[in-house]
């Protein structure tokens, strides 16, 4: 089965197109997208807004708690 519908292959064609002609910018600084893996991304975001078939993002990963907050739960469960 595939992982990415039509909607996602046409905007990505077109982030492309706008990146060859330098019309494609970034969203909130608004600079001039050269990367083409930038581009990729930007078109795929678009099609998963507009409700495509594309796989959900890949989360950043979480930093696991500091070793102050368990320090303070063991100091507070001993008093």
């Amino acid at each position: 089965m595939a992982k990415y519908g039509k909607k996602a292959a046409t905007k990505v064609k077109r982030a492309m197109h706008e990146r060859k002609r330098g019309e494609l910018k970034s969203g909130r600084s608004g600079k001039t997208v050269k990367s083409r893996k930038q581009a990729i991304a930007i078109g795929l975001s678009e099609a998963r807004r507009e409700g495509g078939k594309v796989p959900p993002r890949k989360s950043k990963s979480r930093k696991t708690k500091s070793s102050k907050s368990k320090s303070r739960k063991s100091k507070s469960a001993s008093s």
